[in-house]
């Protein structure tokens, strides 16, 4: 969020500079887009409840092609949606919640359409970060819909490469460990301590499962919850604004690893939409995992809590608080978390 405050700056300021038409089409056309509607079927998806509330559903894609290849050499096809959450941006802009979906959760897939037009049918219990190597951004979208109940107002998708270049151009991102990460089975390997990690040991340190914690999927999502907060705050506080180089850095980095909803899917759009999240700050920033059970077939996936996930849904949904019953997830993995160098209180996982 606080990155496409930098993309509007970048405008302006290079604007003034006498070269911000071929700034604005090289940025905008960095960035591919999905019309959610057209995909999905507008009659398909949840009717909005609270207007000017805003719901967000961001993925973090492991796909092996092109650049990606190079940051991760697994034999694994296609892609999958490595990272989900689910970002609710209440009415006022003054806060948000993220609540990450473990990519493990046997789900329903709905029927849905893949990016050629073919029909992929209905499926239950199928893993969902399957759904998006299966049927595309899209389908997951309406999975998340069907599953909570909430009209998705935007997707946002970044992948491995896009990641890592945005971390760079940062100059890299602060993160705190209360205990070693082992560098188990290729990850990486971090002394229990403060690190300044770069594009490509952050793309480790946020995908590490195993060395870590219990070694559990449900614990990496701690990690990539206080990872994105050590982001966010890390693009506050360099302040770029005074910077045009810098700007454009980030602006750039940022627009090549997006792909996003069409309604945002030009710089105008996504300028106008950072402005109106002005007011959420990181520190302030409440980050939440879907209440999971293990499931009772398998214990290696997990399932939905129904009781627990409902609360948290129908506050979301009609832009309540998220009750404290709602946030206790059955299965909690993980053990301690690492902690970002963020003020503020640390994250629920």
């Amino acid at each position: 969020m606080r990155r496409g405050l930098a993309w509007t700056a970048a405008v302006v300021v290079l604007g003034a500079a006498g070269s911000g038409w071929w700034v604005y089409g090289h940025l905008s056309g960095n960035i591919d887009s999905v019309d959610l509607d057209k995909a999905i079927g507008s009659d398909n998806r949840p009717p909005k409840v609270v207007e000017n509330a805003q719901n967000v559903l961001v993925l973090g894609s492991d796909s092996r092609a092109g650049a990606n290849g190079e940051l991760d050499h697994g034999d694994v096809s296609g892609a999958r949606s490595d990272t989900a959450m689910l970002v609710h941006i209440p009415e006022g802009r003054s806060r948000a919640t993220a609540v990450s979906i473990p990519r493990d959760t046997l789900v329903t897939r709905p029927e849905c359409r893949d990016g050629d037009g073919a029909t992929v049918p209905e499926a239950r219990r199928v893993m969902f970060n399957s759904v998006y190597s299966l049927a595309g951004p899209a389908c997951v979208v309406k999975t998340v819909e069907q599953l909570s109940g909430i009209r998705v107002d935007h997707f946002v998708e970044v992948d491995f490469a896009g990641f890592k270049d945005l971390v760079d151009a940062l100059g890299g991102v602060t993160v705190t460990l209360d205990q070693p990460m082992t560098g188990a089975k290729g990850g990486l390997k971090l002394d229990a301590g403060t690190h300044r990690l770069n594009g490509t040991d952050s793309l480790k340190f946020v995908r590490t499962r195993y060395g870590y914690g219990d070694g559990s999927d449900l614990g990496r999502i701690g990690l990539q919850q206080q990872f994105m907060l050590a982001m966010l705050s890390e693009i506050k506080k360099q302040d770029a604004l005074g910077n045009p180089a810098r700007l454009y850095k980030l602006a750039d980095a940022g627009t090549k690893s997006l792909t996003t909803d069409s309604d945002l899917a030009s710089l105008t759009a996504l300028s106008d939409f950072a402005r109106s999240l002005q007011g959420v700050d990181p520190s302030t920033m409440e980050t939440i995992m879907l209440p999971v059970a293990y499931d009772k077939v398998d214990p290696n996936r997990v399932v939905v809590a129904q009781e627990q996930a409902s609360q948290l849904w129908e506050a979301l949904r009609n832009d309540r608080k998220v009750p404290a019953s709602a946030k206790d997830s059955p299965a909690k993995g993980g053990g301690p978390g690492a902690k970002s160098k963020a003020p503020g209180p640390s994250p629920s996982s």
